[in-house]
């Protein structure tokens, strides 16, 4: 299994920053373990997905997708779930980069990972299909939880365009999935950045495919949540 670079919050309007060291998947937030102490924020998630910058842009309120992290032993049992669920991402996409961080999972697609797209165009080709159906065949077997796809692009070209860009190219995945997959629409939101939040630098050719990119966050919906709850008898 791989293994996955540090993590650090972004500046949100969020309580405190957790940081993660690099360890494998499942033991990477170690749910099992912190799920009960670690209290409500959702900001990892939301800095994985976006860098260190917070762009303008975007359609949807990613906050209520992220929503809190489930302390307790509710959040014990969540952890374990959403563990088991990032194992099988990875087991499926060995290409893609996924990191498990609070209660959810962020899976990002780049140029190396499995789904990439031509030059200013946004159509999904036969290798990200191939991709996307596995990735769709896993999130089928998670039926409780929510999906953010968030899109990215570099510095190249201008900001306008490469706005609409990003969000073409969300729109696209998720599409994909709905349309093509037949998952469920009020399971997505989708959002996009454009070119004003990069993970790598774009002065650089290595750095420019970072940042062009496509992320997941995959998070329990409310209904595992309320059943963890029970379960829990909290």
């Amino acid at each position: 299994m791989k293994t996955f670079k540090k993590i650090t919050l972004v500046a949100l309007a969020f309580t405190f920053v957790i940081s993660f060291t690099s360890c494998e998947a499942t033991r990477n937030a170690n749910n099992k373990q912190k799920g009960a102490v670690i209290g409500a924020a959702g900001g990892a998630v939301l800095g994985a997905i976006l860098g260190n910058n917070i762009g303008k842009g975007g359609n949807g309120e990613i906050g209520a997708v992220i929503g809190g992290v489930v302390g307790g032993s509710a959040g014990v049992l969540i952890g374990a779930k959403m563990d088991k669920q990032a194992q099988q991402i990875e087991q499926e996409i060995p290409g893609a980069q996924v990191e498990r961080v609070d209660d959810g999972i962020v899976v990002t697609f780049d140029e190396n990972s499995g789904v990439y797209f031509d030059t200013a165009k946004y159509n999904i080709n036969a290798n990200s299909q191939t991709t996307l159906n596995k990735l769709a065949n896993v999130l089928k077997e998670y039926p409780d939880t929510n999906v953010l796809v968030v899109g990215h692009t570099d510095s190249v070209g201008a900001d306008e365009m490469n706005m609409t860009l990003s969000k073409n190219r969300a729109q696209a995945v998720t599409n994909y999935l709905v349309q093509t997959k037949g998952l469920s629409a009020g399971r997505f939101t989708t959002n996009w950045y454009g070119e004003t939040a990069p993970v790598a630098d774009n002065s650089t050719a290595e750095g420019r495919a970072k940042n062009r990119r496509v992320n997941l966050a995959i998070v329990p919906n409310e209904k595992m949540k309320q059943e963890a709850q029970n379960e829990a008898g909290e």
